[in-house]
C-alpha cells in the first residue's frame, strides 16, 4: 500500500484529470456525481496498471542473487583495471578544473586526448582548431597540471 501522501497524490491527480475532462455543454446536473466517479474509476485505472506490473514481477531470494553473481563468466581483470585507472584519472582531471587549473575546453581536450586515445589532428579537426593549437594547450594543461602537482605533498 502507499504511503499516506503517495494516495493523496494520486487521489487529487485522478481528480484534476476528471474536473479538466467535464465537458459542461454535455452535462449541466448531477456533475459533483460524474466528478467522484470518474475520479474512482481513474483511481481505480492507475492502481490496476500498478497491480498489473507487480504480478509480472518475479521475487528473488537475497541469497540466491549473491550466489549468481559470484559466477560471472568471461570477465576480463584487465578490462576493470583499465576501466578503474580511467576513473582515478578523470577524478583527478575533474579536480584541477574545479580548481580553475585548467578550463573546460582543457579538460576536454585531454580527456579526448590521454584517456580516449584520440589523435590530437583528430580533436582538433572536430573542435574546429588547429592542430598546433591544441597541442599547444595540451601541453600548457598539462604543464599546470604538473606545476601543481609538484607542490603538492
Amino acid at each position: 500500500m502507499d504511503e499516506p501522501d503517495e494516495l493523496w497524490q494520486r487521489i487529487y491527480w485522478a481528480f484534476h484529470q476528471s474536473v479538466c475532462r467535464i465537458d459542461l455543454a454535455r452535462r449541466r446536473d448531477r456533475l459533483v456525481q460524474w466528478i467522484y466517479n470518474t475520479t474512482i474509476h481513474r483511481l481505480h485505472d492507475d492502481y490496476r496498471r500498478d497491480w498489473i506490473h507487480a504480478e509480472r514481477e518475479i521475487a528473488t531470494d537475497p541469497e540466491e542473487l549473491s550466489n549468481l553473481a559470484g559466477t560471472i563468466d568471461g570477465v576480463d581483470p584487465d578490462w576493470v583495471d583499465l576501466r578503474d585507472m580511467h576513473r582515478r584519472e578523470l577524478a583527478r582531471l575533474q579536480a584541477h578544473l574545479d580548481a580553475g587549473r585548467i578550463t573546460e575546453a582543457d579538460f576536454l581536450l585531454l580527456v579526448g586526448t590521454r584517456l580516449y586515445g584520440q589523435s590530437i589532428s583528430e580533436y582538433a579537426r572536430d573542435a574546429g582548431l588547429k592542430t598546433e593549437a591544441a597541442k599547444k594547450r595540451r601541453q600548457r594543461a598539462e604543464a599546470a597540471i604538473r606545476s601543481h602537482e609538484k607542490e603538492m605533498p
